[in-house]
């Protein structure tokens, strides 16, 4: 293995969680910034308004990208575990 190697499937590795996390981290930011709106434009300063609409929005994307980010997850492990001879040499 060389360096230029484990760079490389490192790299691969934080990409393949950025892009599984990026429905639900995007999800937050809108609904977030919506909230923000919100509180400002109303003045109203509670932390459970910000907090739950969040992770209500976050876990509904979850529900709605799960097929896809398991899709995702299945094909990278399977294409690590078919190549894993070629990465050991």
């Amino acid at each position: 293995m060389t360096p230029e190697f484990v760079v490389g499937f490192a790299r691969q590795a934080i990409e393949m969680a950025l892009i599984i996390s990026l429905p639900m981290l995007g999800i937050g930011m809108v609904v977030g910034i919506i909230v923000s709106v919100l509180q400002a434009a109303t003045q109203i300063q509670e932390m459970t308004l910000t907090m739950v609409p969040k992770i209500v929005a976050i876990f509904l994307a979850l529900l709605i990208a799960f097929p896809w980010i398991m899709d995702k997850m299945t094909t990278y492990t399977r294409d690590l575990f078919l190549n894993l001879p070629n990465y050991v040499r």
